[in-house]
């Protein structure tokens, strides 16, 4: 009989972390997002990130409580909303390991094209969803145990750049 992993990806209150977006990787459609694409965009928007289900504007199911870039990419602690039926349903499947990509919805602002792919230098970010595919591969939740590092890491780091 295995042990019971205690690194599930979402706490009692609908919490979870990981990261929406990584830098110099490619995606599935050949984008690249480059260090320091998300800061004016963050800096504007704030809070106004809506947290979606699958891109879907007729479908928040959360908030988002820290959305930072760090030296990895753009890292994210959210929350679903209790009593919400789509959120609801999201907390079992991802707290269950069925359900725990992430995808970012934008409008690019600065870009440009090299051997096939377009390095996204400057983006405007306005919604991160919970996703079942999502473009770019490792864009995941995070275990709890991976996460609480990365968030102190993205913490310190947005702290410190103030």
């Amino acid at each position: 009989m295995g042990a019971i992993s205690s690194a599930i990806p979402i706490d009692s209150d609908g919490r979870f972390s990981g990261y929406a977006s990584l830098f110099n990787r490619r995606d599935a459609g050949g984008d690249v997002v480059m260090p320091g694409a998300f800061t004016q965009s963050l800096a504007r928007r704030g809070k106004r990130i809506r947290l979606l289900f699958q891109h879907d504007p007729k479908e928040p199911v959360g908030t988002w409580e820290t959305i930072g870039e760090d030296g990895h990419g753009l890292f994210v602690t959210g929350r679903l909303v209790p009593g919400v039926p789509r959120a609801d349903a999201l907390r079992r499947l991802i707290e269950n390991g069925a359900l725990d990509g992430l995808s970012i919805g934008f409008r690019t602002v600065r870009a440009s094209r090299a051997g096939g792919l377009r390095k996204l230098w400057q983006i405007d970010l306005f919604e991160i969803s919970i996703v079942t595919f999502p473009m770019l591969e490792d864009a995941r939740i995070a275990p709890s145990g991976l996460s609480t590092g990365a968030a102190i890491a993205a913490a310190t780091h947005t702290i410190r750049n103030r």
